[in-house]
């Protein structure tokens, strides 16, 4: 999901640039290229994720045409920032990897419950 995320941002903001963007424009793409690098990465992945969604959005709000394109890129960036970068990141080996572990929770209730 890094991956896919992190190469969209990075293309579209490559070929923003080779179609000769605006001044102004200039460094809205390159942030754009560079967060799709760093998503790609791994690196620093929630606050990256958080910020490239607020950037497809508000490419997507600019570009009527495109924006379902980037509803789907934004769902993916706000899903990166919300479940961070996975095992196979840089985030991973500088900070270490976070596991989450879901608990049933019908096993209390049968820890609980009297015998008959």
């Amino acid at each position: 999901m890094r991956v896919a995320a992190g190469s969209a941002l990075l293309l579209h903001g490559v070929a923003a640039l080779a179609n000769g963007a605006a001044i102004p424009a200039v460094a809205f793409h390159t942030a754009c290229a560079a967060m799709g690098v760093l998503l790609a990465a791994g690196l620093w992945t929630p606050v990256i994720g958080a910020l490239a969604a607020v950037n497809a959005v508000l490419h997507g709000c600019l570009s009527p045409a495109d924006a379902d394109f980037y509803v789907l890129l934004a769902t993916l960036c706000a899903s990166l920032a919300l479940l961070g970068p996975g095992a196979w990141s840089v985030d991973a080996r500088l900070f270490g990897w976070r596991r989450v572990e879901f608990r049933n929770g019908n096993a209390d209730k049968k820890r609980r419950e009297p015998r008959p």
